[in-house]
Parts: structure tokens; C-alpha cells; sequence
């Protein structure tokens, strides 16, 4: 872990930002604080953040608005504070791209271990933009339409164009180019990931299978590459043989 990672606290309340901000500076982080959707765009353009620790319920706007808009403009990982008891916003989040999810209000531990966990999964940003366009042969693997490039953690095609991954699903598409023609539960893939089970990620799974196959699949309508096995999870197939 390094002294000089950023991570940007994003919440409309300025004790609970304030409080969570204090917490990562004692840890050698590097902390801007936000007051919400408008402040992070602006605090972005000056300088990148390695993570985001986003409030979904601000007043001006939610956190899922944010996560949508960051998505498709940057590839930075993102760990959401709920303090709905209904997993659905999590669920969204998730789907949007959100990589982890804490509960308001949070344990300061709790959070510091979600953040840790997640910039282990991810690829800080300045590494991916200053990352070699072509890496040897046996850190590339094939996905349906694309290449994985383990080393950069980066999905390319074939004229080498860079298409958004998230840390998350990245950790899937490792787990899966290890363990070719194994069936993997959701619960496997969750360990092998070293993403935290609960009770949103059984069907966060399927969600980020979802988006990965849009992205690698020729067919996505008729999955090939990662096949769904019924009653066993799923199934990379490198040669994408139809089941």
C-alpha cells in the first residue's frame, strides 16, 4: 500500500465527510473532499483520483446519477455508502459499475478494509494511462471478440482499441482465463476474486457476467465464450463452443 494513493470522499454531509476524510489522511492517504456530483466532476478535472467513496442519497444528485455519469467517462473504482436497508440501490450501483458497498452509518475499519480490498483488485489510474500498448504473448488471453491483457488489466480488441473494464469485472475475467473449462460457482468466482459475498453479490455476479459478455461476447443473446451451466454457475469456454 502507498502513501501517495487519492481517494476522493463524495457526501452531502460535511461531518460524515469530514469524519471518513480525517480517518484515510491518518492512514497516508491523499483525500479531496466533495459536496457532491458537481464539486467531483470539478475536483476530477484537476487531478485523477485511484478511488471514490460516493453517498448515493444527496439531495441535488443521487449517487447513482453520479456513478452512470463517472462510467462512461472514466474507469475509477468506486465504493458506495448506503444507508437504505433495501439491497436494491446497491443492486444498481453494482450494475452501474460500483465496485463494493458500505452501510451508513460505516465503521471507519469496515470502510478502510473495502478500500484496501478494492485498490488491490483495481489498477490505479495513472498506471493504466502510462501502461504499454502490447504486453508478451502469455499475458494475453483470448475473450471471444477481445483480448485480456493481464499485465495492463486492460480488455483490448483486435486493433488494440481499450474498452472499459471495471476493477471488478477485470477480477472475474482473471478468475475465469485461470480456470479454463472448469464449471465456477458464484460462489467460487466470489472467492477466487476476492470479492466479499453478501446478500446483493450472488446476483452482482450475474450482473457483471452480463456486462462482461456485452463487451467480449459475438452473440451475447447466445453466450458462448462464459457459459451459464444450470445448476453450476458458469463456464469459459476459450474457443467459445456453443453447449
Amino acid at each position: 500500500m502507498t502513501q501517495s494513493q487519492h481517494i476522493m470522499i463524495v457526501d452531502d454531509e460535511a461531518p460524515a465527510r469530514e469524519m471518513v476524510g480525517d480517518y484515510l489522511k491518518m492512514h497516508g492517504f491523499t483525500v479531496t473532499l466533495c459536496d457532491g456530483g458537481k464539486s467531483l466532476r470539478t475536483a476530477i478535472d484537476g487531478s485523477m483520483p485511484d478511488l471514490v467513496v460516493l453517498d448515493l442519497n444527496m439531495p441535488e444528485e443521487d449517487g447513482l446519477s453520479i456513478i452512470r455519469d463517472l462510467k462512461s467517462r472514466i474507469n475509477v473504482p468506486v465504493i458506495m455508502l448506503t444507508a437504505t436497508a433495501s439491497p436494491i440501490d446497491r443492486v444498481v450501483g453494482l450494475e452501474l459499475g460500483a465496485d463494493d458497498y458500505v452501510a451508513k452509518p460505516c465503521e471507519l475499519r469496515e470502510l478502510m478494509a473495502r478500500i484496501r480490498s478494492v485498490l488491490r483488485r483495481s489498477t490505479p489510474v495513472k498506471a493504466v494511462e502510462t501502461a504499454p500498448a502490447k504486453s508478451d504473448k502469455d499475458q494475453l488471453v483470448r475473450f471471444g471478440t477481445k483480448w485480456l491483457d493481464l499485465e495492463a488489466q486492460a480488455l483490448r480488441d483486435d486493433e488494440g482499441n481499450e474498452h472499459p473494464l471495471t476493477a471488478s469485472e477485470f477480477g472475474l475475467l482473471k478468475v475465469f482465463a485461470a480456470n479454463p473449462k472448469r464449471v465456477l460457482s458464484r460462489e467460487r468466482l466470489l472467492e477466487l476474486a476476492n470479492a466479499r459475498d453478501a446478500e446483493a453479490f450472488d446476483r452482482a455476479v450475474d450482473l457483471r457476467i452480463m456486462r462482461i459478455r456485452r463487451k467480449i461476447e459475438p452473440d451475447p443473446t447466445k453466450p458462448a465464450v462464459i457459459r451459464t451451466i444450470r445448476g453450476g454457475g458458469y463456464l469459459f469456454s476459450p474457443a467459445g463452443e456453443k453447449a
